[in-house]
Formats: C-alpha cells, sequence, structure tokens
C-alpha cells in the first residue's frame, strides 16, 4: 500500500499540518508504511487545552438535548462508515476484520447509548426535615476532559470516554495512541462533520511521553480519561493527586483469569478459554492470561484445548477464516518471547509452543503463535502473575473452589474473571469472593457491552470505571436547597430567630 496518507491535528476547529512526523506502519506487514502522522508537541498540547477551555462556557450553556442530537448525527456517520472505520482499524491495529467491525459497532452502540441518555433526568428531588423545603441534587460538567486512549481499542474506547464526557457538558482534548493515529483522526473528522463545535474536540497526536504527559500536567484539564498500562496509568494518578482540581479514570491492564469448575460442561469450558486467551493475540486487557482447572477435569481439559490451539489460524488481518492477527510491534513480539523462556526457566510443562511465525508471509509481520503450558501454583511464580499482553497462557490446576479462589485473587489485578460452572450457588460464591470488575458465568472473559461499567480494582483500576459509569467521572454533584416559607426554619432543631442580648 503506498504512503498516501498525511496526518493532521485538530485544534479549535483548524486542522493543522506540518511539524516533525512519525511513520506509522501495518503491524501484519512492516514494511508497508500506511503513513506519516504529527509528532505533536507541549506547545501542541496547551493549545488544545486552550481551545477546549474557551469553548467551555458556550459548550455547557448548551441544551442538554441539543448536545445529544449531535450524537444522534454521529452515530448516522458511524454507520454509514463502518467498513471504511474497519478496514483502516485492522490494517493499523493487526486485529483481524471481523473483529475490527465488531469494534466499530461496538463505539457506534456507545454513541447510540448517549443519545438515549440525552433526555434522561440528570438529577432528583429530594424530601427536606422541613415541609415548606425543597432539597435538589444536579450534576455539573467538570470542564475541561483529556481522553488518552490505547492501539488496541481505538475506536471503541475513546467513544467510550468522549460520548460521555461531552453529552455532560465538557470540552475535549482527544489523545489516540501513536500505534492508531489514522483511526483516531478518521473518527475525529466524523465528529466535526456531525457539527460539534470548534473547540469542543481537539485531536492531539503524538507520543504519550510528551503530548499524553503534557495534558496530564496542564493545569487548565480538569479530568484525565486513561487506558493503557500501569506504569503510565500509576503516573498520571501521581500528577492527579498533585493538583488541587484535577482527577482522573484510569484503567490499567489485568492477569485475568477462567475458572473451570468440576462441574463445568468441557465443551463450552474450552471454547470459553480460546476465546479468553487468544483472540486479538491476546493483546486485550481482559485477556486470559491463566486458565485455572479442577483437576479431576485437567486431563480431558488440556486434551481437547491443544487439539483447538493447533488449529488456529493467526495470520494476516484481512485473510479469510484467520482467528487472530500479529502482535502490535517488535516490543510486543520481544516481551511475549521472554515471558515464554521465563516461563520454561520456571519449571512450567509445555503443552504447546508455536513460538515465532516465520511462513506464508508472516514473516513479513509482528506474528506469534500461541503458547500454552501447565504450571503448579506457587508463591514464586511470576508469569503466572504479572500481565504478558500476548498469546502466553497458563494452566494452573485446583483442588478446591476456595483454592480457586485463592489463586485468582493471588495477582496485583483485578479486572476480569469468568467462572465455567453448572451450580448456582458455587458461581455466586466465586462472584463474592473475587477481586474483580467484570464477571462472567459460562461465558469468555472478555465481551463487555457499553451499557455497564468497565473497570477493575487494585493495578487494574482506580475505582472510575468507563463506558456508561464514566459520566460520575466527568461530572460533580451539587445540592441547593430551596425554602417555599416566608420564613426561616432551620434542619436539626437550630433556632433561626436572632438571639437577643
Amino acid at each position: 500500500m503506498a504512503n498516501t496518507w498525511t496526518g493532521r491535528q485538530l485544534i479549535d476547529g483548524r486542522w493543522l499540518d506540518g511539524g516533525a512526523m512519525l511513520e506509522n506502519r501495518n503491524p501484519a506487514k512492516i514494511a508497508e508504511v500506511i503513513g506519516t502522522f504529527p509528532r505533536g508537541t507541549a506547545d501542541d498540547a496547551a493549545s488544545a487545552v486552550l481551545a477546549a477551555r474557551n469553548a467551555f462556557p458556550a459548550w455547557r450553556r448548551t441544551s442538554r438535548i441539543k448536545r445529544g442530537e449531535l450524537f444522534i448525527k454521529l452515530a448516522e456517520l458511524i454507520r454509514r462508515d463502518v467498513a471504511k472505520l474497519a478496514e483502516t482499524l485492522s490494517r493499523e491495529s493487526g486485529k483481524i476484520l471481523d473483529e475490527a467491525r465488531a469494534e466499530v459497532i461496538e463505539g457506534l452502540h456507545m454513541v447510540e447509548y448517549v443519545c438515549g441518555t440525552a433526555r434522561q433526568p440528570t438529577g432528583e428531588c429530594v424530601d427536606s426535615e422541613i415541609a415548606g423545603k425543597d432539597l435538589y441534587v444536579r450534576r455539573k460538567p467538570r470542564g475541561v476532559v483529556a481522553v488518552i486512549t490505547p492501539w488496541n481499542f481505538p475506536f471503541a474506547v475513546p467513544l467510550w470516554m468522549l460520548g460521555p464526557s461531552l453529552l455532560e457538558g465538557n470540552t475535549c482534548v482527544f489523545k489516540p495512541s501513536e500505534e492508531t493515529p489514522q483511526i483516531g483522526e478518521l473518527l475525529t473528522e466524523l465528529f466535526v462533520e456531525a457539527g460539534f463545535p470548534a473547540g469542543v474536540v481537539n485531536l492531539a497526536q503524538g507520543l504519550g511521553e510528551e503530548v499524553g504527559d503534557a495534558l496530564a500536567r496542564h493545569e487548565e484539564v480538569d479530568v484525565v480519561c486513561f487506558t493503557g498500562s500501569y506504569d503510565v496509568g500509576s503516573h498520571i494518578r501521581r500528577v492527579a493527586a498533585e493538583s488541587d482540581h484535577k482527577t482522573c479514570a484510569c484503567e490499567m491492564g489485568s492477569k485475568s483469569a477462567v475458572i473451570v469448575c468440576e462441574d463445568a460442561r468441557l465443551d463450552l469450558a474450552v471454547n470459553a478459554a480460546l476465546l479468553s486467551a487468544f483472540k486479538t493475540t491476546g493483546q486485550r486487557c481482559v485477556s486470559a492470561g491463566r486458565i485455572l482447572v479442577h483437576r479431576k477435569l485437567l486431563h480431558q481439559f488440556e486434551h481437547d484445548f491443544i487439539e483447538r490451539v493447533s488449529a488456529l489460524n493467526f495470520a494476516d488481518p484481512f485473510t479469510p477464516g484467520a482467528f487472530a492477527g500479529p502482535l502490535i510491534n517488535q516490543a510486543s513480539v520481544e516481551k511475549v518471547l521472554k515471558y515464554n523462556d521465563l516461563a520454561k526457566q520456571e519449571k512450567a510443562h509445555v503443552l504447546f509452543d508455536a513460538g515465532r511465525l516465520t511462513v506464508g508471509g508472516r514473516e513479513a509481520g509482528n506474528f506469534v503463535g500461541p503458547f500454552v503450558y501447565r504450571q503448579e501454583y506457587g508463591p514464586n511464580v511470576r508469569t503466572i502473575r504479572e500481565e504478558v499482553f500476548g498469546p502466553h497462557l497458563a494452566i494452573i490446576p485446583f483442588e478446591t473452589d476456595e483454592e480457586a479462589v485463592t489463586i485468582y485473587n493471588d495477582t496485583r489485578y483485578g479486572l476480569s474473571m469468568a467462572v465455567i460452572t453448572e451450580n448456582y450457588r458455587r458461581w455466586r460464591m466465586f462472584r463474592d469472593e473475587c477481586d474483580y470488575g467484570m464477571g462472567y458465568v459460562n461465558l469468555p472473559c472478555i465481551g463487555a457491552e457499553v451499557h455497564l461499567p468497565f473497570g477493575g480494582v487494585k493495578k487494574s483500576g482506580n475505582g472510575q470505571p468507563s463506558a456508561a459509569a464514566l459520566v460520575d467521572s466527568v461530572t460533580h454533584k451539587i445540592s441547593f436547597t430551596v425554602n417555599h416559607d416566608l420564613e426561616i426554619k432551620m434542619a436539626q432543631g437550630m433556632t433561626a430567630g436572632a438571639q437577643q442580648k
């Protein structure tokens, strides 16, 4: 594919060219340059924040209903461009075309959700102790929101953040991953075409350590919404803590798991494990790095699972029948292979090792196949506790449900968990005893829907979920009291009259 795309930034309604540029390459064919995109600066970030700050007063005074109607137009445009957006997303991220299309639809669902909430009540009237008073609670926008998003869901995750932020009256600076700048630019173009006013949505392209850090630190940014690594998310949390007004919503990775109980249906368990571990080549924050299997089922599960794994086709994202595509870059390839070696050093029993894939054209890209091993639970085993973010999977035997809870919780992450069982009391116990933000029963540990909160605990999040729940991070609640009596009466029995000497 010819290098025909030259990226731009959008600041205060103006598309800006020029400056230093970054190459964007196809991870399935790394010699192919998709385009060049701006390597933005801290000054660019500051200009985008200023534009958002200046646009904020008029935008927050715009009727919430009118703001919602712009999202109706945005939904129409996304629906019109599904095929184009999916193709771009697939080529940039390495996600197979089927998954890329599903992600675009997920982003569309977020926009439709926002449209639907535009006419819902945003406050409540509460009774007072005093009959003549009415008490009210309302939400108000916080101000300028920096939206810093990952490469692995470069269309849906931005809309999880931009949608609720904008509907509630905030203005935004959107910083896509430098790995997927083109889909970020196309999404921003749709906001412009839908009629969002200048400065309400700004696009700041560039490196995370340059543009992203500048946004997180800027004094005029009120909220930072971030999805990505724990290291970056914890840095953003520290920056926010040093401010007198800044808050953040951070989702930061996992060591998620599927728990296969002794009464599990094996066919369902194998399929759930397969999808959880290897969809998107294991590059989802909710991807299962661990499958916990009851020892009674271990032998049969491993046999059936490896039989399915050996038939998976990791190939170019546009290949019909491909199950998964490449890793995003060479650094990811090296990290996955390093953890594969570490598992062997930790005395794992390797069940399947596809290694680096170098035939059928895959030598031209960042292709690594599945690595599956059995590892007994122990106190110092790094590979069953640390996030790998690739097709690297540990199968861990357990004897009792209580032991499975212990194993699941023995990691510093807590994002997603699935339990495969036919016993409702059993899944209820796992629901209550495991540390996670999203749980599933008889399903993979992937597959979030936008009208639910998306976030985790421990190193996986800071208690401020995204998607539908983001509204709580980008607004603050105010209360006010109205007196309808002709005299003042105080709550708690306090005297209202002036005291005489």
